[in-house]
């Protein structure tokens, strides 16, 4: 059984297909420049050397579409026909509160995500243009949703309501949600296995850092707490995105530059966070080979980032109390060492003691690594993430009837003897 993933965004799709029966990744890949203009895949296959076609994506449908040619490709593909794919999973960024889980999609469901795009508007509109160019291109063939809010639905009241007159959450839904739920999930299910303890009983922070940043108070297997909020533009500070800010700053610079309501959005959102100080790059190894060369603003980026994500790391461990690990995920948290190391040092007080040489060490997407001394109290790992294979299995189990939710429903990654393929 052959099941598809796919990541819709602004201008790209993600891709990924995965032999269920022989638990194997076949092909993966993405379509860049959606929408945009002169559009080109990469394919990947285990054992050949990466594929480039440019061919014009005018739409999210046309991306599909080239996606299914290329996997059933006489040269470059690994499917004879595009029947072998047994079904499809989508991600979606913003499921409102009606989502706690994955879900087979329906004219229901495509309505109910439809309605609460205006709380994700850089994410969730691409997302339903990748789930309709899906299900014109494959019809008939099973599509699953997996929500980036649903991991967090476990929050407490009092962890995701703002301070704000109540009617807001009563008549528009205004509430923390949080987001990249299923990187949450993966690792939180993957440091308790590498520690030897049921997920349930497992105190951890997970810190996601790619271009997009969030971070997860997790309490006995479950999200307490998280950095986004209504919309991913809440929390850390990211590669364009500001994070937590005075919200009084909005409407200040709206004055003073005369600013709409609709630039200021565009500014928080596309030119903030580490573009808006450093002025040039979001790519932090642009940043960390810019601040080591004397770029005095780049320096000043890394520092304010650090200084960010050690702040989460204190405040969260007075939510979850007796922190059993914190793990480093994504693009930056698996592969910016000089930022985890800025990061967490300085925490000794705290039972989070730093080995620089493992920290430097860990520079791979492939292994998980322990950073912390042997006797440090609390460990600190850096763990790949694997979002795709959270989609895989949800959208298996839901087909075969054994899902139930992602707190109870035993993932293959969540076992001891899991190895990564």
């Amino acid at each position: 059984m052959d099941i598809l993933a796919l990541n819709c965004g602004s201008s790209s799709v993600k891709y990924q297909l995965f032999d269920w029966d022989k638990k194997v990744v076949v092909a993966k890949g993405m379509v860049e420049r959606v929408v945009i203009g002169d559009s080109f895949i990469l394919h990947e296959v285990p054992g050949r050397e990466t594929y480039r076609e440019d061919s014009d994506c005018p739409d999210h449908k046309t991306a599909v579409d080239l996606i299914l040619r290329t996997l059933t490709s006489p040269s470059h593909g690994v499917l004879q026909d595009i029947k072998q794919i047994a079904a499809v999973g989508h991600r979606v960024v913003h499921g409102g509160e009606k989502f706690t889980k994955s879900v087979l999609i329906d004219d229901e469901v495509l309505a109910a995500v439809t309605e609460v795009q205006h709380l994700a508007p850089l994410h969730n509109p691409p997302n339903i243009a990748g789930i309709e160019g899906a299900m014109a291109v494959l019809p008939g063939v099973p599509q699953i949703a997996i929500f980036d809010t649903a991991f967090h639905q476990t929050m407490p009241e009092h962890a995701y309501l703002y301070p704000l007159p109540y009617e807001w959450y009563e008549k528009y839904g205004v509430r923390r949600y949080g987001f990249h739920g299923t990187s949450h999930l993966y690792v939180s299910k993957r440091i308790a296995a590498i520690l030897g303890k049921p997920a349930n009983q497992c105190n951890v922070i997970t810190m996601h850092i790619g271009n997009g940043v969030s971070h997860c108070a997790i309490k006995n297997g479950v999200s307490v707490d998280t950095s986004m909020g209504l919309t991913p533009l809440e929390g850390a500070m990211m590669g364009t995105r500001c994070g937590d800010i005075d919200p009084a700053i909005p409407a200040f610079m709206m004055q003073k530059e005369n600013l709409s309501a609709k630039e200021i959005d565009s500014i928080l959102n596309k030119k903030s966070g580490v573009i808006g100080i450093t002025g040039r790059f979001t790519d932090r190894r642009d940043v960390i080979e810019n601040a080591n060369g004397g770029d005095r603003l780049c320096a000043l980026a890394l520092d304010i980032e650090a200084y960010r994500l050690k702040k989460y790391i204190g405040t969260y461990m007075a939510v979850v109390g007796r922190l059993d690990a914190v793990v480093f995920t994504a693009g930056v948290g698996e592969m910016g060492a000089p930022i985890r190391e800025r990061a967490i040092s300085g925490l000794e007080h705290l039972g989070i003691v730093l080995d620089k040489e493992r920290n430097a060490s860990a520079m791979t997407r492939k292994r998980e690594t322990l950073i912390t001394t042997d006797d440090s109290p609390v460990k600190v790992y850096v763990i790949p993430t694997d979002e795709e294979l959270v989609f895989t299995e949800d959208v298996a189990a839901i087909l075969d009837g054994t899902y139930t939710d992602h707190m109870n429903f035993e993932y293959s990654f969540s076992r001891p003897d899991f190895v990564r393929k």
